[in-house]
């Protein structure tokens, strides 16, 4: 990589909002992001790019981030590529199935900076430190202004995701639900609000029962709203 070219860094993830967090925070480095929402786009993407690491998510529709990573490591043009794998259940299983298959490191959503900082100097090494060492300790009003940023773009994309919500509950459509439903799931704990990412859980375990409740789903679904209309919009329009 010659001296004035920028780093690439490949994002995979179907959240919106863990895509645009990554990327902010990538981009306040210089990086050259590129973001894809699963795993056959992050293949076509990585092939188009050649980045000079992924971040790639666990759970995504098409094809999962283990599938994607078993291609990856087998395609010559790709496989020297290092992936961090983000997950919000890093259970020993997960962990163990993404390292076999070829991961560098596993982190656990919701994702720090300072975390994601000393995973990339430790992978891209001495020249990255470089630059990004001046920044690398954080502020707590630094802290609080990124989850201000990430709450604005929740609530700004909530109302897709609430009509994809009512319409798979009307047609008891469980994948499109899944798909949701994990999204949320993994961005309680990063706005702030872990009991949505509880509540997301449970309702993506009844979902993945042979024979799904609806009523029960229906009961929940209401209960993750109202946890949702009682997150606070930030007063403060200046932030983005």
């Amino acid at each position: 990589m010659k001296k004035d070219e920028k780093i690439s860094v490949l994002i995979v993830d179907d959240s919106d909002i863990t895509k645009h967090s990554l990327k902010h925070f990538f981009e306040e480095y210089n990086f050259e992001v590129i973001t894809s929402n699963d795993g056959l786009e992050g293949i076509q993407r990585a092939i188009e790019y050649k980045p000079n690491i992924i971040f790639l998510d666990l759970m995504m529709p098409n094809l999962n981030g283990i599938k994607m990573l078993q291609v990856i490591k087998v395609m010559n043009d790709l496989k020297h590529i290092p992936v961090v794998v983000v997950s919000g259940n890093t259970n020993k299983q997960n962990v163990m199935a993404a390292i076999e298959s070829g991961a560098e490191k596993v982190l656990s959503k919701p994702l720090k900076k300072e975390v994601i900082i000393k995973c990339v100097n430790e992978i891209l090494g001495e020249e990255v430190l470089k630059k990004i060492e001046k920044d690398s300790i954080i502020t707590e009003q630094e802290n609080a202004e990124l989850r201000e940023q990430l709450i604005k773009f929740f609530l700004r994309s909530f109302p897709e995701k609430r009509k994809a919500i009512v319409e798979s509950l009307d047609s008891q459509n469980r994948d499109l639900l899944k798909v949701v439903v994990h999204e949320i799931k993994g961005t309680g704990g990063m706005i702030g609000y872990p009991e949505l990412t509880v509540l997301s859980s449970r309702i993506m375990n009844k979902l993945n029962n042979p024979n799904v409740d609806w009523e029960y789903i229906r009961f929940e679904i209401n209960e993750l709203f109202n946890i949702i209309n009682k997150v606070e919009f930030p007063k403060e329009e200046n932030i983005f």
